[in-house]
């Protein structure tokens, strides 16, 4: 009996394991539970294991940034030319994860995120094609917990790596085990963890709907696969619910009168459930009346209020959450032709009873907004900034336009007040921008560092001396 347990453990791990998933049986239980060593030397500050950071909320803890910005632009500490993508990477105990894509290859490199030392690299091949002629490569983040870490690609390959070495521990074609019908875009929802689960949004169609392609996507039906939710340990589906087709905003995940809420804004609307069994409490439609729009900006939630916005129509809408519904609190449906907020993929950024956007579906006509949250007015709203995205840290907005200029803005209802602005040069042709069009992942902060990227380079940039 001295093993016995050890047995049991195998028996029910194996036994759990879907036929489509690929865990390696060299996995030992140490190697999968044992975190890696910390290699980070900063003491201060917080790690960012996941998309929009660890309360996915774009808001950082840390504090002390600096608000005198040298014309040059903050120190760069280090920085590095990437693959083909648009996501940005995260941050875990002093390793960076980039995914993107060399070739005919989807890689996830990790870096050691104080120097951008190459520590290791995971690769798959791929044969994946934008129908709309945007790049080829991942538009998800990698998702750190504990020792491993989750990539979600472009064509749907869903896998499980350690997090110090790359080492397979599973790997599911989503694409194909749920008949899932390329979206515009393919696959850009970045996956959540909640406690032993993987939630993903999926969104795959039934056998008879597969003849159809982009052209008939407004005909594509669901096959109860919306939203799927796999042990995260192996792979196994847990749950599988909802009709609803996949759309590029990420699940959000929230404690409201002390009970868990998963909303994921899904295709064609928000849906509300319980993370952990999956039950759908309510649906709340909500999408343009046009075949090639999309839902692209994560939910915001405070409180127990709930806020989606999107930009191809109906604009934003803020909903009370309660067991069972969503009571619309307001709604741009009623002043369309004044919406308050329509975010495209960017997601705005809650501070004190005020949220704070990039309004506009185009580069020409977005607009940097302050809104009220309780009735969605308009504070302020400032031109000419294209498509930004936003990130809050002690008590102001590190705010990136896609076209890559760096500004650092006071977090205030009162009016837009630019603290610096700064147009980053490369070190070795000072004459060419450092970031190039287009930087459309919202900028990251950890241990101090903040994280941009552009079109096809990565800059680590020192905010919080330390």
């Amino acid at each position: 009996m001295r093993y016995g347990w050890l047995n049991l453990y195998y028996v029910f791990v194996f036994a759990t394991i879907p036929l489509h998933a690929d865990l390696p049986v060299t996995a030992t239980i140490a190697q999968q539970h044992a975190l890696p060593v910390d290699l980070g030397s900063r003491p201060k500050g917080d790690d960012w294991p996941c998309f929009l950071g660890p309360t996915r909320d774009s808001r950082s803890a840390e504090t002390g940034i600096l608000t005198r910005w040298p014309a040059e632009g903050l120190p760069i500490v280090w920085h590095r030319k990437l693959g083909i993508s648009y996501g940005i990477g995260t941050v875990s105990r002093g390793r960076f994860f980039q995914f993107d894509r060399h070739g005919n290859m989807a890689r996830l490199t990790c870096l050691q995120s104080e120097t951008g030392e190459e520590l290791w690299k995971f690769q798959y091949s791929t044969d994946y094609q934008d129908m709309l002629g945007y790049n080829n490569g991942p538009r998800c983040s990698p998702v750190v917990d504990g020792d491993r870490v989750y990539l979600f690609g472009p064509s749907g390959m869903l896998h499980c790596l350690l997090a110090v070495d790359g080492q397979t521990l599973w790997k599911i074609d989503t694409e194909q085990e749920f008949g899932v019908i390329q979206n515009f875009f393919g696959v850009g929802s970045t996956p959540v963890i909640e406690e032993n689960l993987l939630i993903v949004n999926i969104g795959g169609s039934p056998p008879e709907d597969q003849q159809f392609g982009r052209s008939n996507l407004d005909r594509v039906g669901g096959d109860r696969s919306g939203i799927v939710a796999f042990n995260k340990y192996t792979g196994a589906v847990v749950y599988s619910v909802t009709d609803e087709l996949a759309s590029y905003a990420s699940p959000q995940l929230a404690t409201i009168n002390g009970r868990r809420w998963c909303f994921v804004f899904s295709r064609g609307g928000l849906v509300g459930l319980d993370p952990s069994s999956g039950v759908v409490d309510f649906y709340y439609p909500w999408r343009a009346a046009v075949r090639d729009s999309v839902n692209a900006s994560t939910p915001v939630v405070v409180g127990d209020e709930v806020l989606i916005s999107e930009t191809y129509g109906p604009g934003a809408s803020l909903l009370k959450i309660k067991p069972g519904q969503a009571e619309v609190v307001w709604s741009d449906q009623k002043r369309r032709a004044n919406r308050s907020m329509a975010t495209h993929w960017n997601t705005a950024v809650h501070h004190e009873g005020y949220l704070y956007g990039s309004s506009g579906r185009h580069s020409n006509n977005a607009e940097l907004r302050c809104i009220d949250w309780k009735t969605g007015a308009v504070q302020w709203s400032v031109p000419r900034l294209t498509r930004s995205s936003l990130l809050y840290a002690d008590g102001h907005f590190i705010c990136l336009t896609e076209a890559g200029d760096l500004l650092l803005l006071r977090a205030t209802p009162e009016q837009f007040e630019a603290v610096a602005t700064v147009q980053m040069k490369d070190p070795e042709a000072p004459s060419n921008p450092l970031l190039e069009y287009p930087a459309w992942a919202a900028p990251i902060l950890s241990h101090g560092l903040l994280y941009v990227r552009g079109k096809d380079r990565l800059v680590c940039l020192e905010l919080i001396p330390q």
